[in-house]
């Protein structure tokens, strides 16, 4: 299981996904006539949550998803749900096409799973935590948009799940910043869904080898091993990600997207089968004397850090 700084890091609740709509393909698909900009204004649709900001550019139809949950972006039950509720609202808007998801907090991109949503916590809380950070990485995976990360600070296990699930990840050319799946070091083991997310990134040797020693790749080791697509400088990075967006809009909707559906549904349906199970196995797992314990240890050393 996962998670690192008081923290780690999605299908309708029906269990159904975007990508395998065929009605969402094809209202999707009509916006191809609209690629280019038709409108003389520019216009932006802001909306701000507490957790998060986010802007859709009505003329590219682009959206802009900017983490902000003080101090590390944490992926608490109340930030997931409302990340949800986001990505279903930018699913269902017409002239949504695109999502660029970054931080505006200096130096981190998110720091993972909340571990105070998993300490102390009952069988019932820790079981709806769980199925929020399923429904995270379903949005994600799941979603007939192209998703772009736009790694702009460091991005430990739920953050790197989240860079993971979209379709390209940019991250900011920066030595101090990291990024990877580190749940060993802390005694965890990633779930089956986690493993499938960097496998079909990495491929399996480098997964297995990544997983095993809970590895934290800086920028240029993630640029080699795979993990991230290319390296920009920080002050550059949303310039270069909508730039890199405009390139995948420029295919047709409904090719892109029954193909992206035709690689990623496999992996997709695995979690679907298996959510409930996966739910419990989770719970099971937190529950432990020495999980908890582990848990309990670790927040103490992250109070000892603050102070």
């Amino acid at each position: 299981m996962f998670w690192t700084q008081s923290t780690l890091g999605a299908a309708h609740p029906s269990g159904n996904l975007s990508l395998h709509g065929i009605k969402s393909l094809q209202y999707k698909s009509t916006r191809i006539l609209s690629q280019l900009p038709c409108k003389s204004s520019y216009q932006r649709r802001p909306f701000s949550n507490k957790n998060m900001t986010v802007e859709l550019d009505s003329n590219t139809g682009v959206a802009v998803i900017q983490m902000k949950k003080p101090p590390v972006n944490s992926l608490s039950l109340e930030f997931l749900t409302e990340f949800a509720i986001n990505m279903e609202k930018l699913e269902m808007d017409r002239e949504c096409r695109g999502v660029v998801l970054t931080s505006s907090i200096p130096k981190i991109f998110s720091a993972g799973l909340d571990i105070n949503e998993m300490y102390g916590k009952t069988p019932e809380h820790s079981g709806e935590f769980w199925r929020a950070v399923q429904e995270m990485w379903l949005k994600l995976y799941g979603s007939n948009m192209v998703t772009i990360a736009a790694i702009n600070g460091s991005s430990p296990a739920g953050g790197c799940l989240m860079a993971l699930a979209c379709d390209y990840r940019i991250m900011a050319d920066n030595p101090k910043y990291a990024i990877g799946l580190n749940e060993t070091k802390l005694g965890i083991v990633a779930p089956f869904w986690f493993k499938d997310s960097i496998i079909n990134v990495i491929g399996r040797r480098a997964t297995e080898h990544s997983l095993q020693l809970g590895l934290m790749y800086s920028a240029s080791d993630a640029l080699k091993v795979g993990l991230v697509d290319q390296l920009v400088p920080q002050d550059k990075i949303m310039t270069h990600a909508l730039s890199v967006m405009s390139e995948w809009l420029a295919i047709p909707d409904h090719a892109r997207q029954i193909t992206k559906s035709m690689m990623r549904k496999p992996t997709l349906d695995r979690l679907l089968t298996n959510r409930e199970s996966d739910i419990q196995n989770f719970v099971n797992f937190i529950s432990k004397d020495s999980i908890q314990k582990s848990l309990q240890l670790y927040l103490e050393m992250l109070k000892q850090r603050k102070s």
